[in-house]
């Protein structure tokens, strides 16, 4: 009987800490007026933001390589080897810190272009930005979350 006791208690209190971390997680993670820290490590260099959440579980995607080259609506040149974007609603030059919640990567873009144009889709990725992040190389979509960067 005591041997049975021990590992029943045992996962009881994993349980219970592992419950209270992430309920406290939680209370974080919905508090959207509160603006909170993160850091950006560049090469050797690391940049401290402050970043607002703005939604959370959308659908990104990435553009396709055939757009390389072509303006964009703000008039830069589109190259998939940089960290941009595109969205809807967002102003040119707004940066946003787009995390996938599977692996918990994130990386730093810049609004350049309007889109995406497919319904259900928020945000549009150049393909180096999404392939940092993304946990499934052979998808073209994933769940993202997006914060805006504030100065």
């Amino acid at each position: 009987m005591k041997k049975i006791i021990a590992p029943i208690l045992l996962l009881f209190v994993f349980v219970f800490f592992v419950s209270s971390f992430a309920s406290e997680k939680m209370r974080l993670n919905d508090n959207t007026k509160s603006v909170l820290q993160d850091t950006l490590r560049i090469d050797s260099t690391q940049i401290r933001f402050k970043y607002k959440p703005y939604k959370k579980s959308v659908h990104a995607s990435y553009y396709h390589d055939r757009f390389n080259g072509r303006k964009t609506a703000s008039g830069k040149r589109f190259d998939n080897t940089k960290y941009t974007a595109a969205h809807k609603k967002l102003p040119f030059g707004t940066a946003l810190r787009i995390t996938n919640p599977v692996n918990n990567k994130s990386v730093v873009v810049t609004v350049i272009d309007r889109g995406p144009f497919t319904r259900g889709r928020e945000i549009d990725l150049s393909k180096k930005a999404f392939m940092e992040i993304s946990h499934a190389k052979g998808r073209g979509f994933i769940d993202v979350n997006i914060d805006v960067v504030k100065e």
